[in-house]
């Protein structure tokens, strides 16, 4: 069954990347909105979240959102990141800027050490207000699955026709290495035909990419939830090691999780 994050603000979760997350969801509560259709996507199939297309507005964003850090610093809860996530693809919502300013002026009141983290596809990037907003908080994470426009199809299934690998570089070259780079390693079977993360002219060409953009931090990972497809499998961590070696001799930081 497909997780549903069914509040705009839920948590704080523990999380293996970021640790206790105060989760943000600004998109539907019941639905699921999103530029891709990731084959692994926790949240399910696009064409199975259509029935609640819902977009919370600004106002009621910004109220959970007070609401929620407020409640977790009067009960001392911690909260090491607050992480926009959610349903789908978080800076379609049409006040994303506003919110990610709102949300800074209420971490330095109530959670000054806190991290603001944002987890985006970067389909949106080329945007003038989104790439500013995601410029303000402590962790972009710009999600690139492949390097190639055809591995992109395969595993993320973008909606825009004209997605273009090439184009998403290009754009994520603006924030020049000051982000995150997310990248999902999966194997498994789609239409009859064998795929893998892992395969050598794959991961060859994502590691000339990775080092073309020089991210602060490269985070690698696999699955951890069961994907709506099926026929999915983990790349292990040893093979992303391997993947990852000629980032840590060109001194990037990589972050493996398996």
């Amino acid at each position: 069954m497909a997780l549903r994050f069914d509040h705009i603000v839920f948590g704080p979760i523990h999380s293996r990347r970021l640790g206790s997350s105060l989760g943000v969801n600004l998109l539907p509560k019941n639905g699921k909105v999103c530029t891709f259709d990731c084959i692994y996507c926790e949240c399910g199939w696009n064409a199975d979240g259509r029935g609640d297309t819902r977009i919370p507005p600004l106002a009621e964003v910004l109220a959970a959102l007070e609401s929620g850090i407020r409640e977790c610093h009067g009960s001392g809860v911690p909260v090491d990141t607050i992480t926009f996530s959610g349903n789908g693809e978080p800076t379609l919502h049409p006040d994303f800027p506003a919110i990610i300013d709102r949300t800074l002026e209420l971490r330095a009141e109530y959670f000054p050490k806190a991290v603001v983290s944002v987890l985006t596809n970067a389909t949106q990037i080329g945007r003038p207000g989104i790439r500013e907003a995601l410029a303000k908080v402590d962790n972009p994470i710009l999600k690139l699955d492949a390097a190639t426009d055809a591995f992109a199809r395969l595993v993320d299934q973008p909606q825009d026709p004209n997605y273009s690998v090439r184009r998403i570089e290009r754009e994520m070259a603006w924030f020049k290495g000051d982000f995150i780079l997310q990248t999902m390693f999966l194997r498994g079977v789609r239409n009859g035909k064998r795929f893998s993360s892992a395969d050598r002219r794959h991961a060859d060409a994502w590691v000339r990419m990775a080092l073309r953009l020089r991210p602060r931090e490269v985070m690698m990972y696999t699955l951890d939830r069961v994907p709506p497809l099926d026929t999915l499998e983990k790349v292990s961590v040893e093979e992303m090691q391997t993947i990852a070696r000629p980032l840590l001799e060109a001194g990037i930081n990589v972050k493996i999780n398996g």
